[in-house]
């Protein structure tokens, strides 16, 4: 079931990303980072209080900490977005998966070799895929870009680490949205606030619905599952990611992008494997 809701994730996070994709066009980063978190919050408030679950929590510096990393990984990452090419900026993203194993490298935990080269191989896939290129005057977004892959992965092992400790993904999620919602606005206290009209909100609440569901069944994938087959299979995103811009902006990929694809897809099934090879083995 972890490997569904990661898949489930993956295909929310793409839809995420056409909408983030078209909003850049009338807002910054940081106005779009508040509006998700934002909507989101009141969402999750809304759907804690549905299910019973109580605010309280015994980690409440783990949720912080989740909290103000995810925040600073979401902005960075959109950040990225605005002063590179769509596809490097996903690309580097997308080390998160490999800075992820090297926190749990540190945390102690025994990694497979089998589970490293998989993911390994999924990144090489989504380079293949995205086709990123460099400039010199892209350092600045490439760095930028690729701290967001750095926290982004540092996120991911603590809401792994919440998971452990019986936390509530519903719980988790909304502290995380509170967090960067308060992070955003303090920051929209001293940067300028674009007008919105019907069109631009419609984006900015298609980004804050999909993230809210996508976060939903992430952190339900990395709580209850194996978290490096998570991470590996979290690489499907791009496979959707493919399909939305052949459907939305008539997009046609190459041999070498099915390739790619291939590999991406041979990634998620490599991890799986792996991880289940040994059951009573912990990833």
């Amino acid at each position: 079931m972890q490997a569904l809701w990661m898949i489930a994730a993956s295909f929310l996070f793409a839809c995420m990303g056409v909408c983030v994709k078209l909003a850049a066009a009338t807002h910054s980063a940081v106005e779009i980072t508040f509006w998700r978190s934002f909507i989101s919050l009141i969402l999750m408030f809304g759907l804690v209080r549905l299910r019973g679950v109580s605010l309280k929590t015994a980690h409440w510096r783990w949720q912080v900490t989740r909290g103000a990393v995810g925040f600073s990984a979401l902005f960075s990452y959109f950040y990225a977005i605005t002063l590179l090419p769509l596809a490097t900026a996903v690309t580097l993203n997308y080390t998160s998966a490999i800075f992820l194993a090297l926190y749990l490298g540190f945390a102690g935990m025994r990694m497979r070799k089998g589970i490293l080269a998989s993911l390994m191989l999924g990144l090489v896939g989504v380079v293949l895929l995205l086709k990123p290129t460099f400039h010199a005057d892209q350092l600045t977004g490439g760095l930028i870009g690729l701290g967001s892959g750095v926290l982004a992965g540092m996120a991911y092992f603590s809401v792994r680490e919440l998971g452990a400790r019986g936390e509530p993904e519903t719980r988790t999620v909304f502290y995380f949205s509170l967090v960067s919602s308060i992070g955003a606005g303090v920051w929209l206290l001293f940067s300028e606030i674009h007008p919105m009209d019907l069109r631009s909100g419609l984006f900015l609440l298609g980004v804050a619905c999909f993230a809210t569901a996508a976060q939903l069944a992430m952190t339900r994938a990395y709580s209850r599952g194996k978290t490096l087959m998570s991470a590996a299979l979290a690489y499907s995103t791009v496979i959707f990611s493919s399909l939305f811009g052949m459907l939305i902006w008539g997009e046609v990929m190459a041999a070498s992008s099915w390739l790619a694809i291939g590999l991406i897809v041979a990634s998620g099934v490599a991890a799986t494997h792996f991880s289940r090879a040994n059951p009573a083995e912990g990833d």
